[in-house]
């Protein structure tokens, strides 16, 4: 162990993010559930109370003009741009991920045209995606197809109007091929529809480059949005005008002001508005996104793969062998910045490892998830991580053991 433990030392002391981790609430607990929920970056607390006690307390409606508050969505938006590799005008913050995705498959099968017949949807999809696009299939006369995602380009036909696809499996951390499979919806005349809630802020996504249509994600992951912080929809440039929302309010009208009875669609990003944006979590989102500034995401993949190989390294040190099991994939582009470890009663060893101060967390029936967030985890917080697993797992009894 103390040959691990000298190993992170070292690998903190080269770390060009590690004064980052300084700009973040932390204390002694190791905590890698920021893939489920990011930790509190010091400014949002100065932020948000300047934007209770003098923006909303002494400007009051003032604000949605002399504090900027009424065009956040898209100057958000255009701080979350380079983190997901789009220019600015083409992400818009508000509203949460499964709206967002409702508005982007509605309107995709509304943009495939005459003809379509199916949406495909990843096999291993977060449920809610699933559930949402079974429910827009329903509305607009479409079924819905379940495909693995490394079938999509041998089951894409001229009848799909679009895929939906999770960029990093929520369950095991594979990162799917993006380039790919939106080079091979396109060439069968379909969309590519992507939810990054699990790569972005962790990993290039590189969406103007290769070509995406629409893409939806939330922000309190990897970007440290808190907890409920509004998500964010991506509009491909050439599709903008095109783009025809399920949900129109009076936020992406032409003239919100106009109070027109008939609805005219304003032009570019602004059509993914709906209603009145929630401006607490908005600004304190804006807040958050302080930390990213000078930092380049391919630094931060470069992090989040030395940090999981490092955690797998140590698991295989300290972890009585046979007592766990990587389900994330070792090859490095096919990895996400998450493990998962298959483990027997995963639910009761996360709730011991919890007590001692590793936070992660489980997926049933028995997978232990550990996700690692480059702007604040150390390498000392992976080896004691490591540590503590191994230490559980000798002192509890083998499953399925015993007299």
């Amino acid at each position: 162990m103390s040959d691990h433990r000298a190993q992170a030392t070292a690998h903190d002391a080269a770390d060009p993010l590690a004064p980052l981790r300084a700009h973040f609430v932390l204390d002694d607990t190791v905590y890698l559930d920021g893939n489920s929920l990011g930790a509190l970056p010091r400014a949002v607390q100065t932020r948000l109370a300047d934007v209770v006690a003098r923006e909303w307390g002494e400007l009051r409606i003032r604000s949605w003009t002399e504090s900027g508050w009424w065009s956040a969505p898209e100057r958000i938006g255009d701080r979350i741009a380079p983190l997901v590799g789009a220019a600015p005008g083409r992400v818009v913050v508000g509203d949460s991920t499964s709206v967002n995705i409702f508005k982007a498959v509605v309107a995709g099968v509304r943009m495939a045209g005459r003809g379509c017949t199916e949406i495909l949807v990843d096999a291993t999809t977060f449920p809610t995606d699933g559930y949402i696009a079974r429910s827009a299939a329903r509305m607009t006369g479409l079924a819905v197809r379940p495909v693995e995602p490394a079938r999509i380009a041998d089951e894409v036909t001229e009848r799909t109007a679009l895929a939906l696809v999770n960029h990093v499996d929520y369950r095991t951390g594979r990162l799917n091929d993006l380039p790919a499979i939106t080079t091979a919806l396109h060439s069968a005349g379909a969309l590519a529809v992507w939810d990054l809630c699990h790569s972005a802020g962790a990993l290039p996504v590189g969406l103007d480059t290769h070509g995406v249509d629409l893409a939806v994600g939330c922000t309190y992951k990897y970007l440290n949005g808190g907890p409920g912080a509004p998500a964010y929809l991506y509009v491909r440039e050439s599709l903008q005008e095109r783009f025809d929302s399920p949900l129109p309010g009076w936020n992406s009208h032409t003239e919100p002001f106009g109070m027109e009875p008939d609805y005219a669609p304003a032009d570019g990003i602004v059509r993914g508005r709906v209603g009145t944006p929630d401006i607490l979590s908005m600004l304190a989102l804006e807040a958050a996104l302080g930390v990213w500034d000078g930092v380049a995401i391919e630094d931060v993949r470069t992090k989040s793969l030395a940090l999981s190989d490092f955690f797998l390294d140590c698991v295989a040190a300290y972890v009585p062998a046979g007592r766990v099991r990587s389900l994330t994939p070792s090859e490095h582009r096919r990895r996400g910045s998450q493990v998962s470890l298959e483990c027997a009663d995963a639910g009761e060893v996360m709730t011991e490892l919890t007590r001692r101060g590793v936070v992660g967390d489980h997926r049933r029936p028995g997978v232990l998830r550990f996700g690692f967030t480059p702007l604040y985890t150390s390498f000392a917080d992976v080896e004691r991580a490591a540590g503590v697993l191994g230490e559980i797992l000798r002192e509890r009894p083998e499953a399925g053991a015993g007299g």
